[in-house]
């Protein structure tokens, strides 16, 4: 039996057979289009919004560049500028005259080159022990892991130069690269790396177990590629605490030419002992060009990988 309920296709087909009404037309489009406006509005005022926010924390570094191009008197103008009133090279041509800067620069990406793969290898290896392999204890160790972050480094750092010191391994990189990847901060890149293996589906290991894969193999080849967004939340936070390493380079080394930058931005000084302010600044500025390009490439996993830690306990 014919039901008597016509749908709008019926109707416009009539219409058009039959020279009538013309055929109904989609309710939904003025719709869709107050909806897209009110996203389009929605994404500005969120984006104003956020450019507002950033102000305090892109004002500093902003200020940081122009004033490497100020004379030393405009540093305590009050109220304070932003433009130099009269721009002046004199800070910024004694940035690779002062201090052996150039060399300085190499050993800060050096290290924190090293540390930052160092960290990667080790983390992750021990992060998928903790997560996947069954052994007595696991919990227990872990969790006496964790507890190493509670301990400041500063307890620890004349055991640790008297241990340096006995070794013969003062005045060279060998400590600042040992102690990074082995000590108390790369805890914090086994507990990411954990959790994140945690997240894995069982399945796939167990896929690879069918095809024969042992246990480093099973880590090599799926739980490695798989973990990128655990390596660069790592690798991030590790390339930025290595590249700004102080406190050990202060207790370590002795010689001006292996200082990373960190260390050496604190001699910038005239033949009177004073700071130069201007030229310590613009060095400064130079330093965050690592860790700026890191984190442009890497912050969308760096975001995921945070946000995955807490998955699974």
């Amino acid at each position: 039996m014919r039901s008597d309920v016509i749908t709008a296709e019926e109707q416009g087909a009539a219409g058009d057979v039959t020279g009538g009404s013309e055929p109904v037309r989609s309710k939904r489009t003025p719709d869709s289009a107050h909806a897209r406006r009110r996203r389009l509005w929605s994404k500005i005022v969120l984006y104003t919004l956020l450019c507002v926010l950033s102000i305090p924390f892109i004002y500093p570094t902003i200020w940081m560049i122009f004033a490497a191009f100020k004379p030393t008197d405009e540093f305590f103008q009050i109220p304070p500028t932003l433009f130099p009133e009269n721009w002046t090279l004199d800070g910024v041509s004694k940035i690779f005259t002062v201090t052996p800067f150039a060399q300085q620069y190499l050993n800060s990406l050096y290290l924190a080159a090293v540390i930052t793969i160092g960290s990667i290898i080790v983390c992750s290896l021990a992060g998928y022990a903790f997560a996947r392999v069954r052994f007595p204890f696991a919990g227990k160790l872990f969790l006496v892991l964790m507890s190493g972050m509670m301990i400041p480094g500063e307890v620890t750092i004349i055991p640790i130069f008297r241990w340096v010191a006995d070794l013969g391994l003062m005045n060279t990189h060998i400590p600042l690269i040992v102690l990074p990847i082995f000590g108390p901060g790369c805890i914090v890149g086994v507990f990411i790396f954990r959790q994140f293996y945690l997240s894995l589906p069982v399945e796939l290991e167990e896929a690879g177990r069918l095809d024969g894969l042992g246990r480093l193999g099973l880590f090599w080849r799926i739980a490695l590629p798989l973990s990128g967004p655990a390596i660069a939340a790592v690798a991030i936070m590790k390339f930025l605490s290595s590249f700004n390493m102080y406190f050990e380079p202060l207790i370590f080394l002795r010689s001006e030419e292996l200082f990373p930058v960190g260390l050496g931005l604190t001699r910038y000084q005239d033949g009177y002992g004073e700071p130069l302010y201007n030229t310590q600044i613009g060095a400064t500025a130079l330093t965050v060009i690592p860790v700026l390009i890191v984190f442009l490439f890497a912050q969308r996993q760096f975001v995921e990988g945070l946000s995955r830690t807490g998955l699974k306990g």
